[in-house]
């Protein structure tokens, strides 16, 4: 296994943990739809969450969050309207971001909820 997927398996393993301790219940990893993928998805109380989960060994060439660019944010846009139809989901959504840098001994996990609109209208 290359050592970029171990790092971004770690950080997904990091951020499942991490949203069910702030009381998230997952409902799915890695679901797929075309060509594009969905880290996490997750119930926040009523409200369906998206995740995209960026992790990093380092912050050296800037934070993960930086990488969720345009293209990414619509391929997600496009998976979360598949998936939304495929349960008969009508109520509110939400797109967030965990930005993972496993600094040494002591990760730094970075949650950014609402991180960016789907622009569905």
């Amino acid at each position: 296994m290359s050592k970029n997927i171990e790092t971004g398996n770690r950080g997904e393993s990091m951020a499942k943990d991490f949203l069910l301790k702030k009381g998230y219940q997952i409902l799915e990893t890695n679901w797929r739809f075309s060509r594009a993928e969905i880290d996490i998805i997750a119930m926040n109380g009523q409200i369906l969450v998206f995740i995209e989960v960026k992790t990093r060994s380092t912050d050296f060439f800037g934070e993960p969050e930086l990488a969720v660019d345009e293209h990414k944010r619509r391929l997600m846009s496009d998976a979360a309207s598949a998936y939304m139809e495929q349960i008969n989901h009508e109520w509110e959504i939400r797109f967030d971001i965990i930005s993972i840098v496993l600094k040494n001994t002591d990760p730094e996990i970075v949650h950014f909820e609402d991180a960016f609109f789907s622009g569905w209208e």
